[in-house]
């Protein structure tokens, strides 16, 4: 093992508007700097159509920011740092097609422009349809429930949807494609030079909760079922990909060229990438049956156990459980919200529409939450639901919409956002609900996340409502802290990734105990918020 007294770790975490660069000591998992860099093209809103529920962003940005946030986090070190390991993750499902060296689409020629050619965002849900025939084709009988282990339903944020939609409108960009490959495994093999699609080291992380793979069905859906489900399909080269790896692995090493933009050695081992959510709750030192939430744009929660507790219990309508996608030799399971801070985001654009950049600067949010903190569960009697993105888990539904009900006179913003922000803390009541129901217990929650840190206010919403402690994990960069520890264990500076988790970690920086009183209260509502939901449910039917 090489010695980790001045060793440094490289986290690297693309977020939906930005990157974020942390270099990590190893020894410690004390961050020593870090930068952040936002997405130039995605900032100004090109290429994508929120009416449509379309969000692309073009590969320039995360190969743009990703350098500009690695040499100022370098250039924020008192010294130059013995960077022994890199290791990556991004959002999911967010793949994009790749040409036969590996270069993603839009890099080329004729296809700089076209959105179908670049990495289609987690949250983009134009792909339902797609989504519900694959939901059909699982269920008919015809082949093996592919989607047995991913809760039972496929959702438009995954994969295959995608791959679909782009196929069946775009098909210049279909036969350009050699292949699709999630952002989580194209950064590593960017980074490695990769210049064969074939070679793309695959996580098992996106492969498994995204793209159906499992080792049951021996990799990923047969040719014959892709055929079934559209005979383009069948145009594919089949499989895209076999072998998947846990990201405790080596996916590559650093090469010359990029070693040069940043300013490093070549050689660096690169880990193998995964999801956001996966690597930040290693970052934050997951154990068996914690919850570990990513409360972001969207929430992600994410839960291990052992295979032999699992056993064959299956939790439906949630978002995949995959041998190794989190820890080796552990179950991962993860489930999350199709919108959290995209929420309030959204309340506040509401709110600002016109102004223009009149009047007073910054965010209004601290103050609507100042106010909306004043008043009583419920406010003054106004129901929201959460879904203004669909709805993830539990059962995922990206045709529902959200409501906002008992809106009279009287009700203002704050009461408003307060009952947004219930909303929210509901929609997380119901996930943790669905896995005891279904025989995972939930041990204990742990928030990491801009929100959980910067909202003392929404963590103890959610305590409140989940009548349970929510532990607040200190570091900020939780996700790129995972990457790190990730990148350590990779590169042999520790035995195994439990020990790297044991010493690296974020420590917890608050918690926040439930109200026995407020919690009452909030039952009531609750009761509320699910009559609201399943009249949310008949309307996107009708």
């Amino acid at each position: 093992m090489s010695s980790t007294n001045d060793s440094c770790a490289l986290g690297l975490d693309f977020g939906s508007d930005s990157v974020r660069a942390v270099v990590v000591r190893v020894a410690d998992g004390e961050e020593l700097s870090s930068a952040v860099a936002n997405y130039p093209r995605w900032a100004e809103g090109k290429f994508c159509d929120a009416a449509r529920q379309q969000f692309r962003q073009h590969p320039s940005d995360y190969l743009e920011a990703m350098g500009s946030a690695v040499r100022e986090a370098i250039a924020g070190l008192e010294a130059h740092p013995d960077i022994i390991g890199i290791g990556v993750d991004t959002t999911g499902s967010s793949p994009m097609p790749v040409t036969a060296d590996g270069t993603a689409l839009a890099l080329k020629d004729g296809f700089s422009s076209d959105p179908d050619a670049m990495c289609i965002l987690w949250k983009d849900h134009t792909s339902v349809a797609e989504a519900q025939e694959i939901n059909d084709l699982c269920h008919s009988g015809q082949f093996p429930d592919y989607t047995k282990y991913v809760g039972g339903i496929y959702s438009s944020e995954w994969y295959w949807a995608k791959i679909l939609n782009v196929g069946r409108r775009n098909p210049t960009v279909f036969r350009a494609a050699a292949n699709w490959v999630e952002l989580c495994d194209w950064i590593p093999a960017v980074l490695a030079g990769v210049t064969d699609a074939s070679k793309i080291v695959r996580s098992r992380c996106a492969a498994g909760h995204k793209a159906l793979w499992h080792p049951e069905f021996g990799g990923l859906p047969s040719r014959e079922w892709l055929q079934a489900l559209d005979p383009l399909l069948g145009n594919l080269t089949t499989p895209l990909f076999g072998e998947t790896k846990t990201s405790d692995q080596v996916a590559g090493n650093l090469s010359s060229d990029w070693a040069g933009r940043f300013g490093l050695k070549a050689g660096i081992p690169i880990a193998v990438g995964a999801f956001d959510c996966h690597m930040g709750a290693v970052g934050a030192g997951i154990e068996p049956y914690s919850l570990v939430r990513a409360m972001g744009t969207s929430t992600c929660d994410i839960l291990v156990a052992p295979p032999e507790e699992v056993s064959d219990t299956l939790v439906s309508g949630i978002c995949g459980q995959v041998p190794g996608s989190v820890l080796p030799d552990l179950v991962g399971f993860e489930a999350g919200q199709s919108s959290f801070g995209d929420v309030f985001a959204w309340f506040e654009r509401l709110l600002q529409w016109g102004r223009n950049g009149r009047g007073k600067a910054g965010s209004l949010l601290p103050e609507l939450e100042k106010e909306a903190a004043e008043l009583p569960p419920g406010g003054y009697g106004e129901r929201a639901l959460d879904w203004l993105n669909g709805r993830r888990t539990p059962d995922a539904d990206q045709t529902v919409k959200s409501i906002i009900a008992g809106l009279h006179l009287g009700s203002t913003a704050p009461s408003i956002y307060r009952a947004l922000i219930e909303a929210t803390a509901y929609g997380s009541r119901a996930i943790v609900e669905r896995f005891e129901e279904q025989g995972v217990k939930v041990n204990s929650i742990v928030a990491i996340g801009g929100i959980a840190r910067k909202s003392d206010f929404i963590s103890q919403v959610c305590a409140d409502v989940m009548n349970r402690k929510v532990d607040v994990a200190l570091s900020d960069q939780a996700c790129a802290r995972g990457a790190a520890i990730f990148a350590a264990t990779a590169a042999g500076a520790y035995e195994d990734i439990y020990k790297a988790k044991d010493a690296m970690l974020s420590p917890i920086e608050k918690s926040f105990e439930p109200n026995p009183e407020m919690h009452k209260l909030y039952n009531a509502i609750y009761e509320d918020y699910k009559r609201v939901g399943a009249f949310a449910g008949d309307l996107a039917k009708s």
